[in-house]
């Protein structure tokens, strides 16, 4: 291993970060400046790709005049968010649609007809809706270029030099032909996109390009959505290991090999094949499971019930009760993700008492995003044919000792802390670190895991197999509150 060192341009969903991530794991002189998303109508989630522009070229420009030179850059992003841009000015024709947007829930629906089956958080109908507002006639087309948000940064690090996108952010823009890992020439038909606007499919660890506009040149070595960049970054290098993102919501993923999965639609279980990383020409795939709404959770206790002064205090209120004393809670703010998949299911609040305080109900929402992280880790067992010996985790959630605690009395197994709260920058350092000689490959990646903490199950046999069961039936009794919404599936 040699101590050199790398770039690292974080863009996630309300800031973009900059970093050193040294050969030893290091990672500092940190840069960060706040890009937060606009609502300018229910459902509607827009970015300003001039924003994340500006705040990419600022804060890599600080982190290497307070750092020094850099091997080799590397970009982790927001994955399929997405951005049009004209060529010959250098601007974008519209808003950047994040990928929680939900504008084009209606076109999914009607594609469906067509035998196409979209998801609205995915980059494909969005690309659709910009086209269809700014360009209807398709006028300019060859002008234009699309991307998600790491296509963007490369282009513009490089002055225009460079029109790329990764392998794992290709593989959720709904554009993408898994079998061919090539772009889907018949979606793009059916949603009028020509094939010149897409960006070549890259290496997620290889040595691109320069970033030109950056003080030395350094080359863009690495690219990978934050989701892949986190499972890479906790040592996650080989099949039949997995993390959790525990942030607004949870996303597990897990590394099931080299072999294809048969389908990219999404499983019984669901969870969704992904695109774990590619070097060397070679992907490694793993699988993907959500839950859409954990930290979320805590933020409507202090947000909406005023019952916490900080999400930091969630830890130290529900500490003043042993237990929820029988209150259950289903983390079903905006539906639930796998396995059901159910957008008409809402959140539920089970076994109040006159007596159920703050303390009650803080850990019992604690302890319903720990049993979805259950569900999630059950659904990805089922569809890797695999048991997980030990769950990693990193996110703000990973901060609370009491829900890791709960977690890992769900789960029934260790739980391993990342030792940094979020491991999408170190994960981006290894991967443009392998293409420069930092690391030499994806083993010695693996080996330099080291957690901050391992916390063991508590709970007895008995006493997980009773919250468990009583989770399960307050999950049933969440599902289909909203029984419209209930029908739609993506």
């Amino acid at each position: 291993m040699s101590y050199g060192s790398v770039l690292v341009i974080d863009v996630g969903t309300s800031s973009v970060r900059s970093s050193a991530v040294s050969g030893d794991g290091t990672i500092s002189c940190v840069h960060q400046i706040s890009v937060l998303p606009t609502t300018p109508e229910p459902g509607v989630v827009e970015i300003d790709p001039h924003g994340i522009r500006s705040a990419v070229l600022t804060t890599s420009a600080a982190t290497l005049a307070e750092h020094g030179p850099v091997d080799a850059v590397g970009i982790t992003n927001q994955r399929a968010t997405t951005v049009v841009w004209d060529v010959t000015t250098g601007e974008a024709i519209g808003p950047a649609i994040g990928w929680q947007d939900l504008r084009t829930v209606i076109n999914c629906l009607l594609l469906q007809a067509e035998g196409l089956r979209l998801a609205p958080n995915a980059s494909a109908t969005k690309l659709q809706w910009l086209l269809d507002t700014y360009d209807p006639e398709r006028r300019n087309v060859e002008n234009l270029r699309f991307g998600t948000i790491d296509t963007w940064v490369a282009w513009v690090l490089s002055e225009g030099a460079l029109h790329v996108t990764d392998a794992t952010n290709a593989g959720v823009t709904g554009l993408l032909d898994l079998s061919s890992e090539t772009w889907d020439h018949q979606v793009l038909e059916i949603l009028k996109v020509p094939d010149t606007m897409l960006p070549a499919i890259v290496d997620s660890s290889g040595i691109l390009g320069a970033a030109t506009l950056l003080d030395g040149a350094p080359k863009i070595a690495g690219i990978a959505g934050d989701q892949q960049s986190s499972l890479i970054g906790q040592g996650c290098t080989r099949p039949g290991l997995a993390k959790i993102t525990f942030g607004t919501g949870g996303m597990l993923d897990m590394v099931t090999g080299q072999t294809p999965p048969p389908s990219a639609q999404r499983s019984d279980a669901g969870t969704f094949p992904i695109i774990a990383w590619r070097r060397g020409g070679t992907t490694t795939w793993g699988l993907e499971a959500i839950m859409l709404s954990a930290g979320s959770c805590v933020e409507w206790l202090r947000d909406d019930l005023g019952i916490l002064e900080s999400a930091g205090a969630s830890a130290e209120v529900a500490a003043r009760c042993s237990t929820a004393d029988g209150v259950v809670f289903v983390p079903a703010l905006l539906g639930l993700g796998t396995p059901s998949w159910d957008f008409g299911a809402r959140g539920l609040l089970l076994g109040l008492t006159r007596g159920s305080g703050r303390a009650e109900i803080t850990r019992a929402v604690l302890e319903g995003v720990a049993q979805r992280g259950r569900d999630l880790v059950d659904a990805a067992e089922i569809d890797g044919g695999t048991t997980l010996d030990v769950i990693r985790i990193d996110g703000g959630m990973s901060a609370n000792p009491i829900f890791v605690e709960a977690l890992a009395n769900a789960v029934g197994r260790p739980v391993e802390i990342s030792p940094v709260l979020e491991a999408t920058t170190l994960g981006a350092g290894y991967l443009a670190g392998m293409a420069v000689g930092l690391w030499a490959d994806e083993e010695e990646v693996g080996q330099a895991w080291a957690p901050r903490a391992t916390i063991e199950p508590s709970a007895t046999t008995a006493d997980r197999a009773l919250a468990r069961e009583r989770f399960i039936e307050a999950r049933s009794r969440a599902e289909r509150t909203i029984p419209d919404l209930s029908g739609i599936s993506f």
